[in-house]
């Protein structure tokens, strides 16, 4: 009988020991499961940075290359452009200064005086066939595709319309001895 209860005492503990087995054998499986899933949470996040790093760095790349691209395209466009405008304004200039020789001018080209700013000339109409001026006309000349004023060639053009318009002398006397202008007076 001993050796029944023996075995008894000995089954209760297997059964103990193996109870105790299976839960610590759960236990570990599921801290496991934790730590994996924790790790790869972990793998998961740094491969997404990586990758979010990756992206961004290829897409800066990817606009300087398209800007890069477009500045060259379009640099050629504005220096062709520069060139067109300049030599625009360069034909104009020399245009201005030439008008007066055209053989459609109103005027003799002998009257006519290139001031350049703010009109472009100015014609004492009959200076040149004697002592008698006619009429003094301002002329501003426009070359390219609109005749806009600037404001200050409407300021100018509005003063003479208006009639504020005057003629002065100044008189500068000149000092032959020390070399240097005196008196003046506008009269």
């Amino acid at each position: 009988m001993f050796e029944w209860v023996l075995i008894l005492v000995l089954i209760i503990i297997l059964l103990i020991v193996f109870y105790k087995y299976l839960k610590t054998q759960g236990t570990i499986e599921h801290r496991s499961r934790e730590i994996f899933e924790a790790w790869r949470k972990s793998e998961r996040e740094e491969i997404d940075r990586w990758k979010e790093t990756q992206l961004l760095q290829l897409s800066n790349e990817k606009a300087c290359i398209q800007f890069e691209k477009w500045r060259l395209e379009s640099e050629e466009i504005i220096r062709k452009d520069a060139i067109k405008r300049s030599q625009s304004v360069t034909r104009g200039r020399v245009t201005e200064c030439l008008i007066p020789f055209f053989p459609e001018f109103p005027y003799n080209p002998k009257d006519a005086r290139f001031l350049g700013t703010p009109v472009d000339l100015i014609v004492f109409d009959g200076l040149s066939d004697g002592e008698e001026v006619k009429d003094v006309i301002f002329i501003e000349i426009k070359t390219g595709k609109t005749a806009h004023l600037s404001p200050r060639e409407r300021a100018v053009r509005d003063c003479i319309r208006d009639g504020r318009v005057q003629y002065s002398v100044i008189h500068q006397s000149f000092d032959q001895e020390n070399s240097q202008f005196t008196d003046f007076d506008m009269r």
